[in-house]
């Protein structure tokens, strides 16, 4: 399971100070990572302290901001209303209102975190979003005009410009507006949310679910994200990841009624009835399937070159391309063919089951979370690989890096023109992320 460096939490919220960007993007991390709970305590020994006399702006900026970042948006409200010099905090002040509806007052705190210091074309940017959110969406496109020359090589510019179109009703530029803000910035969660949403308009789940997944990369965790997201789950049936996002959401939202619902009727899911015939009949093809190949007639060369690809069984065969296996060292045309008869006569084919490996890149236990999950489905390309290792990614229909880690050193050897060089090249880029290959 993947783990991110620890954040000194502690020190931050004890720090004197106005919040530095630095303190944001460590604090994002401790909340995606492991320091959920750190991060909770913390903000509820400021709370105490300020509750027991003891307050500053400083003090109220990082509550505020803490409370942000836990989705906690009317504690946060309450806390960074009280800033006037903190421009981080009145910047992030003027998000929390978006979040709540409020884009009038939030155009007035993006514009007072510019008069403070803070990133003056970011605070245009969120404040142009604040005016479309008002309905004022020609003065907003106008403002996004006027900073364009500084802006436009940010993501949040194609966001906004993406929001406008949106608003418009032309769903194909503010599509391709939003696709271009996710290649600036992989986790522009807004972003992703509504490539999300669009995708699932338009039938494509898998694609829905990723950018879902991707979405709840960086916190504040939108409760609509989740929301979709766990009943997507709930449509393929995988009912603990969807009951994981149902939970998430009733941590901040207690009175989430949907959540609650949706609980209940996941709990009821597990008493279903199943048909006896179905169930024997899936038995005895799992049976077959896990048939090892060495109970088959092979010649010496595909057994060999089945063993160097871990390929073992019946199973195994049905979930890996015909690409794949032309891929491996030594295996040929006559090798694909010999498995493509075996696979026949007993009403299998290569590649049969392939769908099912796409399927796992969705399973969530109850110990991986949203977040963990969306590193596992990022693109491959996130690694920067060199043009033999790519090219090697490519032969093996490696896409991303959960797909990658269910490999282990010995299966990516087996494959043609990939080297030892290679093998330590991705060992080390997995490394400076915390991940490691399967057996390595």
């Amino acid at each position: 399971m993947p783990t991110l460096n620890a954040v000194n939490v502690k020190g931050i919220f004890e720090s004197e100070g106005p919040m530095t960007q630095d303190m944001l993007t460590q604090l994002e991390s401790a909340v995606s990572g492991s320091q959920l709970t750190e991060v909770r305590q913390a903000v509820g020994d400021l709370q105490r302290q300020m509750e027991g006399g003891r307050t500053s702006e400083g003090m109220m900026a990082r509550a505020g901001v803490g409370s942000f970042l836990l989705a906690r948006q009317d504690q946060a409200d309450k806390l960074l209303a009280q800033v006037t010099r903190d421009g981080l905090a009145l910047f992030i002040h003027g998000q929390c209102l978006t979040a709540l509806e409020r884009p009038r007052e939030a155009a007035e705190r993006f514009e007072l975190a510019a008069k403070c210091g803070f990133d003056p074309v970011g605070c245009a940017l969120r404040r142009a979003g604040a005016m479309r959110a008002a309905g004022m969406v020609d003065d907003a496109e106008k403002l996004l005009r006027s900073v364009a020359a500084s802006a436009a090589s940010r993501a949040e510019y194609s966001f906004q410009m993406g929001c406008i179109w949106a608003d418009r009703g032309d769903a194909l530029t503010a599509v391709e507006y939003f696709e271009r803000a996710v290649d600036m910035d992989p986790h522009h969660t807004r972003a992703l949310f509504w490539l999300a949403a669009e995708n699932s308009l338009r039938g494509n789940d898998d694609d829905a679910i990723r950018y879902y997944e991707r979405s709840l990369s960086r916190p504040p965790f939108y409760i609509g994200a989740l929301l979709n997201l766990g009943l997507m789950y709930e449509d393929r049936e995988n009912y603990q990841a969807a009951a994981f996002c149902f939970r998430r959401i009733r941590e901040y939202d207690p009175t989430n009624q949907f959540a609650e619902l949706y609980l209940k009727d996941i709990e009821a899911t597990q008493g279903m009835y199943y048909d006896e015939d179905s169930a024997r009949q899936e038995a005895r093809m799992k049976q077959l399937l896990s048939r090892p190949v060495t109970d088959f007639e092979l010649s010496v060369r595909s057994r060999n070159c089945l063993a160097a690809m871990n390929i073992n069984s019946l199973g195994d065969l049905t979930e890996i391309s015909e690409q794949e296996l032309l891929s491996g060292k030594n295996f040929g045309e006559t090798s694909l063919l010999e498995i493509r008869e075996l696979l026949s006569a007993h009403g299998l084919r290569i590649g049969q089951h392939l769908h099912k490996i796409h399927s796992r890149e969705h399973v969530v236990d109850q110990n991986l979370t949203p977040e963990e999950q969306a590193m596992m489905n990022r693109s491959i390309g996130d690694l920067n690989l060199s043009v033999r290792s790519r090219k090697c990614m490519s032969r093996l229909n490696i896409t991303t890096i959960g797909q990658l880690l269910q490999r282990t050193p010995d299966e990516l050897l087996a494959s043609r023109n990939f080297g030892v060089t290679s093998l330590n090249e991705i060992r080390q880029k997995l490394t400076e992320m915390n991940l490691r290959l399967r057996n390595d």
